[in-house]
């Protein structure tokens, strides 16, 4: 199955900024793969550098295990969805979608075949003689899709291709796209700043933080076990509350309250102290809280406390809700724990 794609040591400067420090990446063949990061992070740039639109300054790009790393766009058979869409405006649907095709010269009844093809896998084909004009935004991003898929491209690369889509057509959209791609069984590399598509889309993601990648793990595993406290504060809705502690044996002290945890350290440490909003436990024990404010969200809400000098968030069922202003008392499973180094930001537990 074609479509493998490797990256071994990218490094990528700008004058003298680098923006890229060594990126090492191995993308199966058929894989859905993300990189997700915030803005900044260096996933687009990687993706660029995967398409042939950036050179890079060290390091290797192979795909199926051919060297490409100085091949131009249009050898390396990779195919790639822009933010912007870039359809061409006095072109119809149809010659946008056929365009890759007419530039290598294909026959004209293979490409309006193949057009055709394309389109009613993304459900455009009664549009074909529009102009991208007269589309909605949901629309064009179709075309879009459709022109990268015509070309059975080995890799189909997306830069946040859902980010001008409004938020229900969005999601609509996202389920529309891995459907798309597990039927088209391509590889496809898909950059976003939004951890929600990454989990929902991705057999495996790339965390992205500062032109380094800070781990490699399916969606469940990055959510469940973050490696670094920059991954535990990057994904959830709301992120992962982060408090500094003192791990004493099973204990740990937390504005001055001790709570056990399932794992014992070796010897005293300063740590950061992990707990996901829904972990959180409001009642009558634990570490004293008020409730600050509270965020209406239909079945849930997340309450907004204060315990000593940190801000907490905590998420509860609306029936069981406190009030702004109410005194409570949090605390948590021993096993919900996420433990980081303090200094390194590395995982402990």
């Amino acid at each position: 199955m074609k479509g493998n794609a490797q990256l071994r040591g990218i490094v990528k400067r700008h004058g003298d900024t680098t923006v890229l420090h060594g990126v090492d990446l191995e993308i199966g063949a058929g894989e859905f793969f993300v990189l997700l990061g915030p803005s900044g992070s260096g996933k687009t740039t990687t993706l660029r550098i995967l398409a042939g639109l950036e050179p890079v300054s060290e390091g290797q790009v192979l795909i199926d295990g051919e060297d490409v790393t100085h091949a131009e766009p249009g050898a390396r058979d990779v195919a790639m969805v822009f933010q912007s869409y870039a359809l061409y405006p006095h072109m119809t649907v149809a010659e946008n979608i056929g365009f890759p095709l007419r530039m290598v010269g294909t026959d004209k009844a293979t490409l309006a075949q193949a057009v055709q093809d394309a389109a009613a896998r993304v459900s455009i084909g009664h549009l074909l003689q529009r102009r991208p004009g007269q589309l909605s935004g949901g629309q064009q991003q179709r075309v879009a899709l459709a022109r990268a898929i015509v070309r059975q491209p080995r890799l189909f690369l997306l830069d946040e291709p859902l980010s001008n889509l409004d938020a229900k057509l969005r999601l609509e959209t996202r389920l529309e796209l891995k459907q798309l791609q597990r039927s088209l069984g391509v590889t496809t590399v898909y950059v976003t700043h939004d951890q929600e598509e990454a989990m929902t889309l991705a057999d495996r993601v790339a965390v992205f933080m500062d032109g380094r990648i800070v781990q490699i793990a399916t969606p469940r595993e990055i959510f469940r076990r973050p490696a670094q406290v920059a991954v535990a504060g990057f994904i959830g809705t709301p992120p992962m509350n982060l408090l500094p502690a003192t791990w004493s044996g099973d204990r740990v002290l937390l504005e001055g309250v001790s709570h056990r945890v399932a794992h014992t350290a070796p010897q005293d440490r300063e740590v950061v102290l992990g707990v996901r909003p829904g972990e959180m436990r409001a009642g009558t024990e634990g570490s004293p809280a008020r409730v600050e404010y509270v965020e209406e969200l239909g079945d849930h809400c997340i309450l907004d406390l204060k315990a000593g000098g940190q801000r907490i968030k905590l998420k509860a069922d609306t029936q069981a809700a406190l009030a702004e202003g109410e005194q409570t008392f949090l605390s948590f499973e021993p096993g919900s724990v996420h433990l980081f180094d303090r200094a390194s930001g590395q995982r402990l537990n």
